[in-house]
């Protein structure tokens, strides 16, 4: 029990959206009793049990929904599921789930690229309500931002992870250390998320020549 506050702890200072889901009632034979306790982020399972196999899975996927809808209407939930009927396991219990959508802030800003311009408008940004995630392959870069529990430093050279995990409503700004990384992020972007807002920084001849590539690779405007 006090590790898992440890880790709500740990979350909540990180500044880390995280839904805390506890297994509160359990009826007939299912793989764990009352009390079972998960926390979950963006990422998938952070700790915990409320049993494994199916019924985790099923639970981690609806907390990761949580968190990732645009406005949720409830931050907390309770849940039950028929193992066998809603979760497809043999058992014939059923589980009831409290899920609770914890350390949700208003405005998730993604910044990839920890140069000038982020070493500029960063700090500006903290003054917020926002949860911001700087990425860089460059540690020195990402070192010389300012310390925040608003601020995640991620020190990436494979973004693919990264960007299949951002949730569709975070703010977006690509402004890396080049044109090319630039443009693949871009793509990526547009192809494969519905973003609220998704900018990259360039000058005027930059942004023609990033929309000429972009078509050409069958993006449209």
């Amino acid at each position: 029990m006090e590790e898992h506050f440890k880790n709500i702890q740990t979350l909540i200072k990180n500044g880390e959206t995280f839904v805390s889901a506890i297994l509160v009632d359990s009826k007939g034979s299912t793989p764990h009793k009352r009390g079972g306790k998960i926390l979950v982020t963006n990422s998938g399972l952070y700790c915990g049990t409320v049993g494994g196999g199916l019924i985790e899975a099923k639970t981690v996927k609806f907390a990761q929904d949580l968190i990732k809808e645009k406005n949720p209407s409830e931050k907390t939930k309770f849940i039950q599921w028929n193992l066998n009927k809603d979760v497809g396991m043999s058992c014939g219990g059923s589980v009831k789930i409290f899920f609770e959508l914890c350390n949700k802030n208003s405005w998730e800003i993604i910044i990839f690229g920890a140069g000038h311009v982020a070493q500029a408008l960063i700090p500006l940004l903290l003054n917020l309500d926002v949860q911001i995630s700087c990425i860089d392959s460059r540690k020195e870069w990402l070192e010389k931002l300012p310390n925040s529990s608003k601020l995640k430093k991620v020190c990436k050279k494979n973004h693919k992870d990264f960007i299949k995990n951002i949730s569709d409503n975070a703010f977006v700004l690509v402004m890396t250390k080049g044109h090319r990384s630039d443009f693949f992020l871009v793509k990526e972007f547009l192809e494969k998320k519905e973003q609220s807002f998704l900018g990259v920084i360039g000058s005027r001849s930059k942004s023609t020549t990033l929309k000429k590539e972009l078509l050409y690779e069958g993006i449209k405007e």
